[in-house]
Formats: C-alpha cells, sequence, structure tokens
C-alpha cells in the first residue's frame, strides 16, 4: 500500500465533524442514561438479597403464568401463598416446588380462591394473614378472557369477565390493603394487558377490563406514594399459556381453541422473570411484547386515526373467516 492511499483510508474532516457533533449531543444524555440503569440495578439486587422470606401472594398460580411466577418466586426463597379455583392443580405446583433445591425454602401455602365471588375475599384475606400475618408482593394475575365480537356477546358474558378481571382484584386489593399502610410496606402487581392499552376486535369484554385495571392501577400508584407501598402495571402481549383455550365465547361456553397468536407467545417463564425484576426495580409501569404490539400502541396514541383503519380491516378480516369457518 502506497502512502497516498493510506490518506484515502483515514476518516474525512467531515466524517470528524459528524463524531463530534454527535458526542456532542448524545453523551449529555447517554451518559446520565447508563448511570440511572447501573444505578436501578444495584438498587434491584439489593432488594432481591432482601426478597428471602417475603410473603408474597399470587392469584391464578394453578397454571400458566401464574405457575411460572410461583417458581421465580420460590427459587428467590420468598413465602408464596398460592391461590386459584382448582387447588388440585395448585397442590401439583405445590409438590413440584417442594422437588426444587432451594436455599431457603419455606412450604407453599394452597389456598382456594375464586375471584367471581366477590363476597368472600374478605374471608379469603383473614386466611391469608392467619399464615404469616402480613403480605409482602401482591400479585393480581387471575382472570378468563373472551373471543366474540360485542353484538354476539351476552351481558352477562361482559359481567363474568368484569368481575373476575377487575372487581377481584379490585377486591383482593382493598381487603389487603389496609394491613399494608399498618405496616407502611408492601407492593402490588397487576397482570394487565397491552389490550389494557388499546383495544382490538373481538377482545372488547377482555380489553374493556384490563383497561379498567390499568386506571384502578395509576389512581392507586399515586394514592399509596407517600406510604410507602409500591403499584406495578405489566402488560404482555401474547404469552404461550391455555388462556385461550379456557377463554369464553359470546355465549358463555368454552372457546376450547389454541390461537395460533396464542401459540407462538412468549414463554410464561420468561414473562415471569421480567415481572420479579419489575417489582425488584419498582418499576411503575411496563409493556412485555413484541414490537408489533408496541407499534399498536404508539399509533393509538400518535396516529390514532391510522390505527382505527387497521383495526377496522382487522375486524373485516376476521368476520370473513368467521363466516368462511360456519
Amino acid at each position: 500500500m502506497k502512502v497516498q492511499d493510506l490518506d484515502k483510508c483515514a476518516p474525512s474532516s467531515d466524517w470528524n465533524v459528524l463524531y463530534w457533533v454527535l458526542g456532542t449531543i448524545l453523551m449529555p444524555v447517554a451518559l446520565p442514561l447508563a448511570l440511572f440503569n447501573i444505578w436501578k440495578r444495584l438498587k434491584a439486587q439489593k432488594y432481591r438479597n432482601q426478597l428471602p422470606a417475603k410473603v408474597v401472594l399470587i392469584t391464578g398460580a394453578s397454571s400458566g403464568l401464574g405457575e411460572s411466577l410461583a417458581h421465580v418466586f420460590y427459587r428467590a426463597g420468598c413465602k408464596v401463598i398460592l391461590a386459584a379455583r382448582r387447588t388440585q392443580e395448585l397442590e401439583r405446583v405445590k409438590k413440584d416446588l417442594l422437588a426444587l433445591d432451594v436455599d431457603p425454602a419455606y412450604p407453599p401455602t394452597v389456598l382456594a380462591l375464586d375471584l367471581a365471588e366477590l363476597n368472600s375475599i374478605p374471608e379469603f384475606v383473614s386466611l391469608v394473614l392467619a399464615v404469616y400475618n402480613q403480605v409482602d408482593i401482591l400479585i393480581n394475575n387471575g382472570g378468563i378472557s373472551v373471543r366474540a365480537d360485542v353484538a354476539s356477546t351476552a351481558v352477562d358474558v361482559d359481567l363474568k369477565v368484569m368481575v373476575v378481571n377487575y372487581f377481584g382484584s379490585v377486591a383482593l386489593t382493598k381487603a389487603l390493603l389496609p394491613s399494608m399502610v399498618k405496616r407502611g410496606s408492601g407492593h402490588i402487581c397487576f397482570v394487565s394487558s397491552v389490550q389494557g392499552k388499546f383495544a382490538i376486535p373481538q377482545r372488547a369484554a377482555y380489553s374493556a377490563s384490563k383497561h379498567a385495571m390499568q386506571a384502578f392501577a395509576d389512581s392507586l400508584r399515586a394514592e399509596v406514594a407517600n406510604k410507602n407501598i409500591n403499584v406495578s402495571c405489566v402488560s404482555p402481549g401474547y404469552i404461550r399459556t391455555q388462556l385461550s383455550l379456557n377463554a369464553l365465547t359470546g355465549s358463555g361456553s368454552s372457546y376450547g381453541k389454541m390461537d395460533e397468536t396464542t401459540a407462538k407467545g412468549m414463554s410464561p417463564d420468561k414473562l415471569a422473570e421480567r415481572i420479579l425484576q419489575c417489582i425488584l426495580r419498582k418499576e411503575p409501569d411496563i409493556i412485555v411484547s413484541d414490537v408489533q404490539a408496541k407499534i399498536a400502541y404508539y399509533l393509538r396514541h400518535l396516529c390514532p386515526s391510522l390505527y382505527f383503519w387497521i383495526m377496522a380491516k382487522r375486524a373485516s378480516k376476521l368476520e370473513k373467516a368467521e363466516k368462511k369457518s360456519t
């Protein structure tokens, strides 16, 4: 290589100016963000060291994400209380947890809970508090879904979904909140959905219940901020669970199908780990989803007209597919 060729390889003055401009503009922003992220990680690690022996109540713990959450918090050394309607499945989850090599390990507690039975929730909370006298972390995870358009959905189905997904979590939170306020400590986590951020066709009842949960969490967070109680709202995209299999149709019968989007969803174990991190970092609100759902979220708020057009096209496509299948 000749000397003159070396000059060609050297950065031009234009590039040097560009590098200087980018460095001047971005460095003041990037450096504080990097330092803040490091601080958050150190804070999360400190809190993780305090996790052993924390009492964690998980609803919907008999399968899916709830079961994965049980594993994550049990492995972290927590005293987990597993709640759901199907106590036989809860006992299975408990057995699986006890088979793990964990230190420290506290035997999981199994308690029956039907979120649709609102009047029984105060009694359920009394049983919970009788176990360890407190709950440090409440994870409102239990819920059901619907696969039907608005016109074909019975009002009773709308009501059932709202009771289980919203009012059940509200009642449980309200029943536990006084004990947290009295102790001046606690963390309440609501497992919502990206459909609580924006709505899509044939999910009206489900999406409405998650929008309500989002609003409740936001209001509660502000009200307990000065009481050392943290509130997180987690909005995941599709999760690879049996949610669609257990979903209701417009008439209230079982949907009984595995949706393609659900089958290709994220691992519940991966999401459970992210929720643990959310609680450790005391993050108020997070979206855990693929790029497509995040684009829909931003479109809904930044370019609503385009979002509405896309949703109308999607609704038409779903209607045609349904007619074809019948």
